[in-house]
């Protein structure tokens, strides 16, 4: 698990998406930068999102894996064992075309799948969040909006009743993790 809600949390559940991205909005306005937020539904309009890195990571590997298959098709065959065939030169890069491709799709697939669960967190079977009562419900009907305690805007004081001028249907404190 990453470092979210090590030092606590203000979380606030709000009864439509239309609400949460008001929130998020005056929250935001107000300088609040470590949010999450949890909902039944990708809620795209009114949230910053965040661009993924996935795609350099599965460029770079399909990268990788097209100069390693070639590589050690040229060690291999032009360096190692070089074998003359019928005339044929040790190095004929038509013949490496193929193999190549297929090592680079090979590592770009398999940065893609294993990256995929690493970006996202996955498997995450517990989560801090998952103590509070109704909190289930953020799969179903409701949406959630949590401030990490550690954020350079968030204290005891202010930041509860800056919730609850957001008219949600509950604020709850989450402690910190041990």
């Amino acid at each position: 698990m990453r470092d979210e809600f090590k030092s606590g949390a203000w979380l606030a559940e709000f009864d439509s998406a239309d609400s949460l991205v008001r929130a998020l909005r005056t929250l935001e306005e107000k300088g609040y930068t470590r949010l999450e937020t949890y909902s039944p539904i990708l809620i795209r309009h009114g949230v910053a999102q965040r661009r993924s890195r996935l795609p350099a990571v599965v460029f770079l590997a399909g990268l990788t894996g097209a100069i390693a298959s070639y590589a050690i098709q040229w060690y291999a065959n032009a360096y190692a064992y070089p074998l003359d065939i019928g005339g044929r030169p040790s190095h004929a890069v038509p013949a490496f075309l193929i193999p190549t491709f297929e090592g680079a799709v090979l590592c770009a697939a398999l940065a893609a799948f294993f990256g995929f669960f690493v970006i996202a967190r996955l498997p995450r079977p517990y989560h801090p969040v998952f103590d509070i009562d109704g909190f289930e419900r953020a799969t179903v009907d409701r949406y959630w909006v949590a401030i990490d305690a550690g954020d350079h805007r968030s204290s005891p004081e202010l930041t509860p009743t800056e919730l609850f001028a957001l008219a949600p249907l509950r604020v709850v404190h989450m402690e910190a993790a041990p």
